[in-house]
């Protein structure tokens, strides 16, 4: 295939660094802003998603010798995900740096034969940022006065260690699996065996570790300590450097309550991102793993007849921001706008639904003291000319609602204003999720789905009362429960999960 001159195509090439996602350049995030596809790969962090929302998203993972899809098939995919339509933008997201040892070179290659215009965004390259974040400086004035990178890969054959000799550092990417065999070949090509050696895991991320020895004994250590892939590997005096100038574990104690957790937050993509910055402020590795998503309505000819004709409702139950979301969604379809609902009574579930319609213009006529469909439904006052309480809510919504307004004899009716639907995460979100140290709910649905996809041994922090029940119903038994329904509040009770996990 190639590009026909009209084409909008374009792939851009970007480094994502090496695992922290704040290592990822300016460049980078604006190629991910203004993408349609992301194709991203095993070592590229996918809190890194969060720059594209708008994106299709591809998971083209490869990792160590396991390879889920052959370098041939990422090339025919990128070039194919490019000529969609009239052409599309595609991001090749790339662990590290794109060129080096990343095979972005072929993947260029495949642009330019498909007449694909194309960029490329360097990235940090793990071979100068895991050793950095290790407190290993590759180069030092007094130790080290040049470096080389390697593969430690050798289904393509072995490097010329004998021309690696009056290096000072060696940088050896890739090589866990190989370690003891290339020590071996180092030593054998005339580098001491005494030599300072380190290995990192997880470089640069909050699950980094390390081990020192020397060249005869790394890769004994590395065995003994269960360190695998992915991995650095260092091997010259600078590494004597790793104990005094080892910064990132300090630093991760200084940067908040959650520094090294990992806490995996559910809500939809869209929802996701206020509360992961504030998982972030307190110093949290967050992973946004949507486990529902919103569609559209099944019964819209029904839905926007009751839109069009309010009369006889005396308030309109609004139970999440995305109820707010989509009834405007649907009034814009409809021609109409927020003076449509003028004389209607807007009552919101809670403080943060109650934001979402004052930044469309509307204040809530009534917000219960506590928030929560029972609450709504135990605490809206009855009018006295009677009308009908509409619902305005998904498929899936819960009775508490409904419960609540049949005791006290208030008419209650419910049109379903969108879907919720199960998504289901790729299967390395699915792999990372497992590992999360605690696990944010914001809806009952999110609960359902998690048990259903991962079962229920996690700790989870439950958005409120309501939310928590679910979740003890869907059969988690480690449940915290936030003292008010605020993303705060939330953050609040992942800590305190954490807290309980640690018996403290």
């Amino acid at each position: 295939m190639t590009a026909p001159a009209s084409s909008r195509a374009f792939v851009s090439l970007v480094g994502a660094g090496p695992g922290d996602a704040g290592l990822l350049t300016l460049r980078g995030r604006e190629a991910l802003e203004q993408a349609d596809v992301v194709l991203f790969d095993y070592l590229a962090n996918p809190d890194l998603l969060r720059f594209a929302p708008q994106a299709e998203t591809i998971y083209v993972g490869k990792k160590g010798f396991s390879e889920y899809i052959r370098q041939e098939q990422i090339n025919d995919l990128l070039v194919r995900k490019a000529l969609e339509g009239c052409g599309r933008r595609v991001v090749r997201l790339k662990g590290g740096d794109v060129f080096v040892f990343g095979r972005g070179g072929e993947e260029a290659e495949a642009c330019v034969q498909a007449g694909i215009p194309f960029e490329v965004v360097p990235g940090v390259s793990s071979a100068l940022a895991v050793p950095a974040y290790a407190g290993i400086p590759v180069t030092h004035r007094d130790l080290a006065q040049s470096f080389a990178v390697l593969t430690g890969n050798t289904r393509g054959g072995s490097a010329h260690y004998g021309r690696l000799s009056g290096v000072d550092t060696l940088v050896l990417l890739m090589g866990v699996r190989n370690l003891e065999g290339i020590a071996t070949k180092l030593i054998d090509a005339g580098r001491a065996p005494e030599t300072p050696a380190a290995t990192i895991q997880w470089g640069t991320t909050p699950q980094q570790r390390s081990v020192t020895g020397t060249l005869a004994t790394i890769a004994d250590r590395v065995r003994e300590a269960g360190l695998e892939a992915p991995a650095v590997t260092v091997v010259g005096e600078v590494v004597r450097l790793h104990d005094p100038l080892r910064w990132f574990q300090a630093a991760q104690g200084a940067r908040g309550p959650l520094a090294g957790q990992t806490v995996a937050v559910t809500r939809t993509r869209v929802g996701a991102s206020d509360l992961s910055e504030r998982l972030r402020a307190r110093g949290a590795s967050v992973l946004e793993v949507p486990l529902i998503r919103f569609a559209p309505t099944s019964q819209p000819e029904a839905l926007h007849a009751r839109l069009r004709d309010l009369s006889g409702v005396a308030w309109l139950l609004l139970t999440s921001n995305q109820a707010v979301a989509a009834l405007f969604e649907h009034l814009d379809a409809l021609g109409l706008d927020a003076r449509h609902l003028a004389g209607t009574r807007l009552a919101a579930v809670g403080p943060s639904t109650a934001r979402s319609l004052a930044e469309r213009g509307l204040r809530a006529d009534f917000v219960p003291t506590v928030a929560g469909a029972r609450h709504l439904g135990a605490q809206i006052p009855a009018t006295p000319a009677g009308g009908t309480l509409l619902h305005l809510t998904s498929q899936l919504a819960e009775d508490h609602l409904e419960r609540a307004l049949d005791a006290r004899g208030l008419p209650y009716g419910r049109a379903e204003l969108y879907r919720t639907e199960p998504a289901r995460p790729d299967d390395l979100s699915m792999d990372r999720l497992r590992g999360a140290a605690v696990v944010t709910l914001a809806s009952g649905s999110a609960a359902r789905h998690l048990a259903a996809l991962a079962g229920t041994d996690f700790r989870v922090a439950a958005m409120g009362e309501q939310t928590a029940e679910a979740a003890r119903e869907a059969g988690f038994t480690r449940v915290t429960v936030a003292a008010v329904p605020t993303l705060d509040a939330l953050a609040d009770a992942a800590e305190a999960a954490l807290r309980a996990g640690d018996g403290q």
